[in-house]
Parts: structure tokens; C-alpha cells; sequence
């Protein structure tokens, strides 16, 4: 049963690192090239939007929130074992993920969300206060974190199943 639970919390804490490393990837290839690419008022619009959209029980408990949670549970149920060290690793590079996610991204996201209706606004002015360079290079910097995060949990999980 113990064995079960902790290999539970490992495997949730890979798949929800996972999750997020897929989604910040996924901003990093596609999204936010996407709308690099549009006029002001697309990119304002369709930011707020997908901004909006994100927010849910999905993303937030599945992933986001559940990766830290769950890693922080695996690392608890590994104690002396030898996964712990990879555990701990990937928690610390989802630690950093997710405190550039609260200090930069998301205060950028809610301040472009702030900024109000696109039929109503400068949209080039709020388009160049929200830095999308700076967005993405920070995004960047959590792809890189919760993508490695993600592998070293992977990792602890074929050397926790090989000492079961």
C-alpha cells in the first residue's frame, strides 16, 4: 500500500510537470509566435482571451498547482530512497517555474487583461507596455525549468520502480 501511494505521487508530480512543461512549450512554439505575428487589436483580444481561458480547474489543479503539490509529496514519500535526489532536483526547478509564472508572466497577463475592451483602448499602447519580448523570454526560462523538471521526474520514476 505504501509502495502504491508513493509511486502514485510520483507519477501524478511527472504528469502534471509534464502537463505544464507542454502548455509553456506550447506559448513558446506556437501561441505566442501566432499572434507575434497579428495586428494590435488581435493580439490584444485573442491574449485576453486565451488569458482567461486558462484560468481553470484543468490547468490550475491539474497541472500547475498539482505538479508542486504532488512533487512535494513524492519527495516527502521517498525519503532514503534513492529517487529523492532527482525528486528534490525537479521540485526546485518547479519552484523556480512557478515563482517566474506568479512574479512575471502573470502579472504581465493580468495587466493586459486590465487594460479593457479592445474597441475601447490604445491597443498599441497597451500591446508595447505588455513586453512581449519580455513575456517570452521569461516563458522561455519555464520551459526550460519545468521541461527538465519533468525529465528528472521521469528519471526518479525508473529508479523508484527499480528498487520496489
Amino acid at each position: 500500500m505504501v509502495d502504491g501511494m508513493r509511486i502514485a505521487a510520483l507519477m501524478i508530480a511527472t504528469m502534471s510537470t509534464g502537463l505544464v512543461a507542454g502548455v509553456f512549450g506550447l506559448y513558446a512554439h506556437t501561441i505566442m509566435p501566432g499572434l507575434g505575428r497579428t495586428d494590435d487589436r488581435t493580439f490584444v483580444g485573442a491574449f485576453q482571451s486565451i488569458d482567461r481561458a486558462i484560468i481553470n480547474p484543468w490547468f490550475l489543479g491539474g497541472g500547475f498547482f498539482g505538479a508542486l503539490v504532488f512533487g512535494i509529496l513524492a519527495a516527502v514519500a521517498h525519503i532514503g530512497r534513492d529517487a529523492l535526489t532527482w525528486i528534490v532536483a525537479a521540485l526546485i526547478l518547479y519552484a523556480i517555474t512557478f515563482v517566474i509564472t506568479i512574479a512575471v508572466n502573470v502579472p504581465l497577463n493580468d495587466a493586459i487583461k486590465a487594460a479593457g475592451d479592445p474597441d475601447r483602448i490604445d491597443l498599441a499602447a497597451v500591446r508595447a507596455r505588455f513586453g512581449e519580448a519580455r513575456w517570452a523570454g521569461w516563458n522561455l526560462v519555464r520551459v526550460i525549468t519545468s521541461t527538465t523538471a519533468f525529465g528528472l521526474l521521469a528519471w526518479a520514476l525508473t529508479l523508484s520502480g527499480k528498487q520496489s
